[in-house]
């Protein structure tokens, strides 16, 4: 994305935002809160419209509307902080619509996609249950195995851990750390700093809407450039 600026009427909250991340890359955003984090996860398909800039995926440029930015965005999947998943359809059935509506693969080949990646998120034998019969963890991996089920180039994540009990967090991120592991091309916007420090190839700290630093996580939690992210992290490392 480049020069990308969004307002929320009078508030100003993305000034000029410059990021490319690359293919395999995993970019973890941080920031205090009202930053502008969750807002720039949600340009990147268009969920919030920008006021100026330009935002591309794979070499495009991202549509405001129409087929092509469906097409588009089923590109790249999102991992939200609730988990959104429609509450009357079975987990399986939350995985195997977007395959089967917008990629338009046959329903008994998507119901054996979502069944591996059930499978490959630990919660297989959840797959005819409905939402809430799962646990908070559970629901989020099942969300993300629907969002891997679209065959993304590109993985949102905002905040996917800060709806959970703790003892539920390391679940979800393990998922994560294995996807990381894999190759898949992340953005996350998190404040679990460990996960930052273990599985991002680079931390993009925020403050009020404009990037103020970039590095890779040793360099940036050992030797912070600016006074804003040197006061944000002896804050979060003193907690």
């Amino acid at each position: 994305m480049s020069k990308v600026n969004k307002s929320f009427g009078t508030n100003h909250v993305l000034y000029d935002i410059d990021l490319a991340v690359d293919a395999g890359e995993v970019v973890v955003l941080i920031g205090p809160s009202g930053s502008g984090k969750s807002t720039l996860c949600r340009t990147i398909n268009r969920l919030e419209p920008i006021d100026s800039g330009d935002i591309m995926v794979d070499g495009q440029s991202l549509p405001a509307e129409g087929r092509a930015l469906a097409q588009l965005r089923a590109d790249v999947g999102m991992v939200f902080q609730q988990f959104n998943l429609f509450a009357h359809l079975t987990i399986l059935d939350n995985i195997t619509l977007g395959p089967v509506r917008v990629r338009r693969v046959p329903k008994r080949e998507a119901r054996e996609q979502a069944m591996a990646l059930l499978q490959r998120v630990g919660i297989a034998d959840k797959a005819d249950r409905r939402p809430a019969e799962l646990s908070g963890g559970q629901q989020q991996r099942a969300a993300i195995a629907r969002a891997l089920a679209m065959r993304p180039k590109l993985m949102l994540f905002d905040e996917p851990t800060s709806a959970l009990d703790p003892e539920m967090i390391s679940e979800v991120l393990d998922v994560m750390l294995d996807l990381a592991a894999e190759g898949m091309t992340m953005i996350v916007v998190t404040h679990e700093m460990g996960f930052a420090r273990s599985a991002a190839r680079r931390v993009v700290f925020l403050d009020e809407g404009r990037v103020v630093e970039e590095a890779p996580p040793v360099e940036f939690f050992a030797h912070p450039r600016s006074d804003r992210a040197r006061d944000f992290i002896s804050k979060i490392l003193s907690h």
